[in-house]
């Protein structure tokens, strides 16, 4: 009798867990496409669009020489909605690539999420790269501002060409990061880059979500 009613207060449990679990979709391309989504130019464009793969609608990245991004804006309390999931691939990593210096800051992929602060020099973001150089889960500043601090969730080449479905937990990775509390996530954002090493790169990203719960 005691196991049974053990056993079903863990069914409730998980069940209640479920129930209060919560997904907020970035992105829904097949039905949504690019609404909502905003270009920013740093250097030139990258060409953004729409194509099908595998069944399903994907925005497709090409940068050559250029540096722009698209970013969807968002009031998210990271403490709740603390779990980024994504799929992405790309063709390549950059040669010349170095995520220490300025003249390599270019990347194939990134999804980044940016933290507004009441002004703009106290913006942060995180931004998780499809790295050249740096090994797989290390963390360095941009070389550009310590308010970006770049996270290699895939770096290389041992998975260039194929899907990769990724998770990341926001909460923890900015505490451990920027060694504080987070504010409101106020965008995310995706961008293949390369205008700082003059090369050109081809990305694919897929919908993007932020949960409550894994």
């Amino acid at each position: 009798m005691v196991k049974k009613l053990l056993l079903i207060a863990v069914i409730m449990f998980i069940n209640r867990g479920t129930a209060n679990a919560e997904t907020f979709a970035i992105s829904n391309f097949a039905t949504d496409g690019l609404s909502g989504w905003t270009t920013k130019s740093f250097k030139g464009q990258t060409n953004y669009s729409l194509v099908r793969e595998n069944g399903s609608v994907v925005v497709k990245a090409f940068s050559s020489g250029s540096a722009s991004g698209l970013f969807k804006k968002t009031a998210l309390d990271p403490k709740r909605f603390r779990y980024l999931r994504w799929s992405w691939k790309v063709t390549d990593s950059l040669p010349k690539g170095d995520e220490s210096s300025k003249s390599g800051d270019d990347y194939a992929a990134r999804v980044y999420v940016v933290f507004p602060g009441r002004f703009f020099w106290q913006t942060r973001a995180i931004n998780y790269v499809w790295a050249n150089r740096l090994a797989l889960g290390n963390s360095i500043p941009n070389p550009y501002t310590g308010n970006a601090i770049m996270v290699a969730v895939e770096s290389g080449i041992s998975k260039a060409g194929r899907w990769t479905s990724e998770e990341r937990d926001i909460l923890s990775d900015y505490r451990r990061l920027f060694g504080d509390e987070p504010r409101e996530i106020g965008a995310v954002a995706i961008m293949t880059d390369t205008d700082d090493t003059g090369g050109e790169s081809t990305a694919w990203y897929g919908d993007i979500t932020i949960s409550t719960s894994r």
